[in-house]
């Protein structure tokens, strides 16, 4: 039970924390348009988001489990780790804070003609939310360990409090850094953990399929 709500929490945690830069790039983009099609911007990167996220990472799931992979997939996430810390420390959140506020302000931002239509800020936002999605999927599908009930429940409560209260979310990890540093430390530790399965696992470990006995769920 209580392992349960762990994980859960880690997926939430992580993939609220890897969530800045998708805020900051819906938030400018947004805020680039005449105040009446912010609205629409926000929430279809929002949604973007989601589906993108939901999709790769049912994906990223099944390719972990391939033997060998999950040391790549360590080695990925560590460099997310690395990624985080450098957003953490040039205040990432901050300055999406401020975007998302700026978004939702019809006073703040572009205030004047329509200079670019929102067909163009939404295949920005598009373009943005793939490769910005990447972190977060592998974070998500790594705590995941293969329970795609885990994977689909615990982004999906991420993605509604994302899509809700993005800009209260961004304020709050910019007011309070320790709750992006306290997200840092869970995937330095998922990271940790997915290295160590890569290699010692007994059905995905190097060492396994080394050895002849490990498999491939699904395949073997």
């Amino acid at each position: 039970m209580w392992d349960l709500v762990a994980d859960y929490t880690k997926i939430i945690i992580a993939d609220i924390v890897l969530s800045g830069d998708n805020a900051l790039i819906i938030g400018m983009a947004a805020a680039g348009l005449a105040p009446e099609l912010r609205k629409k911007a926000i929430l279809f990167g929002m949604v973007v988001a989601a589906v993108l996220r939901v999709v790769f990472a049912l994906v990223a799931t099944k390719l972990l489990g391939i033997p060998g992979l999950l040391v790549v997939g360590a080695m990925l996430l560590f460099w997310v780790c690395w990624g985080l810390y450098k957003e953490i420390r040039s205040n990432v959140d901050e300055e999406a804070a401020h975007a998302m506020e700026d978004a939702e302000n019809p006073e703040a931002g572009y205030t004047g003609a329509p200079r670019r239509s929102l067909a163009s800020a939404l295949w920005t936002i598009t373009v943005a939310d793939v490769s910005m999605s990447i972190d977060n999927v592998l974070a998500v599908a790594a705590i995941a360990d293969g329970d795609q009930t885990k994977l689909v429940v615990g982004l999906a409560i991420a993605i509604i409090a994302m899509a809700c209260f993005a800009t209260l979310i961004m304020k709050l990890l910019a007011k309070y850094p320790w709750i992006s540093w306290a997200g840092l430390i869970v995937l330095i530790y998922v990271a940790a953990e997915m290295l160590y399965k890569g290699v010692f696992d007994p059905q995905r470990g190097i060492l396994a399929y080394l050895n002849g006995t490990g498999g491939v769920p699904g395949l073997s």
